[in-house]
């Protein structure tokens, strides 16, 4: 019987363990997109317990607890940090095959030297003893980003945000993990939200351009690209629940903008409309200023009405969406690689089902001199588990250039969640490895596959963003 999450852990081949021990293991992190607030880096916040870190902002946490039947008092309410902790460990014990019981052990190991196990039984000295560690005068929100090697992060920023936590980030010569903004405009492209109007004011504070029509806010837009840019930003994010095509001439948008800014309720088909102007303005600034444009969707948010009402967005109520029309973000890309304003793009679907459907139409726009210029995204969010893992590299290696992929991220608030790079270089090398067992790559190739494993655990990444680093 294999001991429990082991030095080998999830290693099933003398390949696999050669190519982790000797290659992945020793590759620092690079978290190209993540939800980390930079005020708390900046402010290098100290943590009065264990449930602060882990069960504060963490919805995969939470939706593992109302599916044991917890309380929300536990959750999301006001129950004591102890308590909310004992409850989650009631329920972690329990999730057996759960992505959340090996990434809880591996930081368990890892940042609070506990190697033995979290369930009800241990729930309250675990409590204890992580509170322990976290009472050091370093054990801070920067320390726990250096323990975990992590040599550049990126958070994810409003147009409208002024930046100020990155610049005293930056300005402090004793933290030197570089902490880039990454450009998040969804709130400018969702036309139908009822806030869009008052964001509309908001954006044209900040950018000083009165927003008055649909070229203005591109103007505005603009202005603030040019102020990210500044600011060190080289990626953007979108969060669209699916990459439309829906085509209008430059006088039915500017019409369904002055509709909507004078207070009326726009059709779907001019929200279509609208947002397909949106995202092609956007992939040609895109593409003009050399950054990355990442594009997450497939996600149907916010579905508990009474709950999204009591708490929130991202509190552990959203789901993937079944619906992906794959030809539309084919014509998005084309009309864009029409215009030769295609950026590097990187297309993450919240829905497995769309694996093998991404990877064979994003081939059709790659091209010299980029490695991979589109590509497909990392296992993300609700298939960040080993089987999602598994599936994405075999998708990926069978139909696309897997030793061109950028590898994991963390899309995560957490600052003990590097450990998901860790889980996902031990699957990536175990998969590597099967392969040399299998007889499907050969035993004397060991050194390329090691040189794949090290670019797709960091090199590939500083190479594709061009980060300011050096690779290893």
């Amino acid at each position: 019987m294999t001991k429990f999450m082991d030095k080998d852990f999830l290693l099933q081949s003398e390949a696999a363990k050669k190519l982790y021990h000797d290659h992945a293991e020793k590759m620092p992190i690079l978290d190209y997109h993540c939800h980390i607030v930079p005020r708390e880096i900046a402010e290098d916040v100290h943590f009065e317990n264990i449930t602060q870190v882990w069960l504060s902002a963490d919805h995969y946490k939470w939706r593992l607890m109302r599916s044991f039947g917890i309380e929300e008092k536990y959750i999301t309410g006001d129950a004591p940090d102890k308590d909310k902790f004992i409850m989650f460990a009631k329920c972690l014990g329990k999730a057996v095959g759960h992505p959340l019981y090996h990434w809880a052990h591996l930081e368990l190991k890892k940042y609070f030297n506990y190697d033995g196990v979290l369930n009800e039984k241990t729930a309250s000295d675990v409590y204890d003893i992580c509170n322990k560690v976290l009472q050091q005068p370093d054990m801070s929100a920067r320390k726990l980003i250096k323990m975990s090697n992590v040599t550049l992060i990126c958070t994810t920023d409003d147009p409208v945000d002024s930046l100020e936590w990155h610049d005293k980030i930056r300005e402090d010569d004793s933290f030197d993990v570089k902490v880039l903004p990454a450009w998040r405009p969804d709130k400018a492209m969702n036309i139908e939200k009822p806030e869009f109007t008052d964001y509309m004011k908001t954006l044209s504070d900040v950018s000083g351009i009165n927003i008055n029509s649909f070229k203005a806010l591109k103007e505005a837009l603009i202005n603030r690209l040019d102020y990210f840019a500044s600011k060190g930003c080289n990626v953007t994010d979108h969060a669209p629940s699916y990459v439309m095509y829906h085509p209008a001439s430059d006088e039915t948008v500017e019409a369904i903008f002055a509709k909507r800014m004078s207070g009326e309720e726009i059709t779907d088909e001019e929200r279509l409309q609208y947002q397909t102007a949106f995202m092609l303005f956007e992939g040609e600034e895109i593409a003009k200023r050399d950054w990355v444009m990442q594009l997450h969707f497939s996600c149907k948010r916010n579905n508990n009405t009474a709950m999204f009402k009591k708490t929130g967005a991202d509190t552990g109520f959203d789901a993937i969406d079944a619906y992906y029309p794959m030809g539309e973000l084919a014509d998005f890309l084309d009309a864009l690689a029409q215009k030769n304003a295609l950026p590097k793009t990187i297309l993450y679907s919240l829905n497995p089902n769309d694996l093998m459907v991404i990877n064979t139409m994003l081939n059709c726009f790659n091209e010299a001199p980029y490695v991979a210029k589109i590509q497909q995204g990392s296992a993300w969010w609700f298939n960040d588990t080993k089987l999602g893992m598994e599936q994405h590299l075999k998708a990926v290696s069978e139909s696309s250039n897997l030793s061109g992929f950028v590898g994991m991220l963390t899309d995560s608030r957490s600052f003990t969640s590097y450990t998901r790079h860790d889980y996902f270089r031990r699957i990536l090398c175990n998969y590597l490895g099967s392969l040399v067992d299998n007889g499907e790559y050969p035993e004397e190739d060991m050194d390329i596959l090691g040189e794949i494993v090290e670019d797709i655990s960091y090199n590939n990444a500083v190479r594709y963003f061009n980060f300011p680093l050096e690779t290893r």
